[in-house]
């Protein structure tokens, strides 16, 4: 048993555990800390590769977004474009539609005119033949005038004395000679009237048939 009076043994102290730990944390995080230090040039390199590959990736994006809103605008303006041409080119249609039926019309109005002219043209052409015929006829009646006076000349050459009456006769017969000549004449004169009408009627014929320069246009 110990003696009271003497004093007690000194107990060594506890190792003070908090007063070493930080030492020995700074002493594990050394290592940690040389070695960031080590990589941070080379981190601040790969962020600044980064930065600059977003960066030109924004501007390229920037850029395709400002080509799309271009193309789109130069799409709607040839589209309107588009749509302005075709609106004319229904306008002329619809114009030449118009056009054409009026020139269909007037080529309509042409050939009936033209078969008036035809028209008109055979029945000229009949009054030729017939002014024709009458013709044949007073010459047929001038020779027979012409004719008879001859056969009165020889008559009064023959019978002195019926000499009188071979001149009366030969007066009568001179009178329906040149009564028959002034037929002949006049039915001459109508027979030209009646070509030349025939030959105004061909040509006005021919005009009509042809189709006019404002027609083509």
């Amino acid at each position: 048993m110990p003696d009271p009076s003497s004093p007690a043994p000194r107990s060594s102290p506890p190792p003070s555990t908090p007063a070493n730990a930080p030492a020995g944390k700074e002493a594990a995080e050394a290592p940690r800390g040389s070695t960031l230090i080590r990589f941070a040039p080379l981190l601040a390199v790969a962020l600044g590769i980064l930065s600059a590959v977003l960066l030109v990736s924004t501007l390229v994006f920037w850029n395709q977004v400002g080509n799309r809103d271009n193309t789109l605008e130069q799409g709607a303006n040839r589209l309107v474009q588009l749509q302005a041409a075709a609106e004319e080119l229904q306008a002329q249609v619809t114009l030449d539609k118009t056009s054409i039926e009026r020139m269909g019309k007037r080529v309509d109005a042409a050939k009936a005119e033209s078969a008036v002219r035809q028209a008109d043209l055979d029945k000229i052409t009949l009054a030729d033949v017939d002014l024709q015929t009458n013709l044949e006829k007073a010459r047929a009646s001038a020779t027979d005038f012409q004719t008879q006076m001859e056969d009165a000349r020889v008559a009064s050459i023959k019978r002195q004395g019926d000499v009188d009456v071979a001149k009366a006769q030969n007066e009568v017969l001179r009178t329906q000679l040149s009564q028959a000549q002034s037929d002949v004449n006049q039915l001459q004169a109508q027979l030209v009237k009646a070509r030349a009408d025939a030959a105004d009627l061909a040509e006005q014929l021919a005009k009509a048939q042809k189709p006019s320069p404002r027609s083509k246009s």
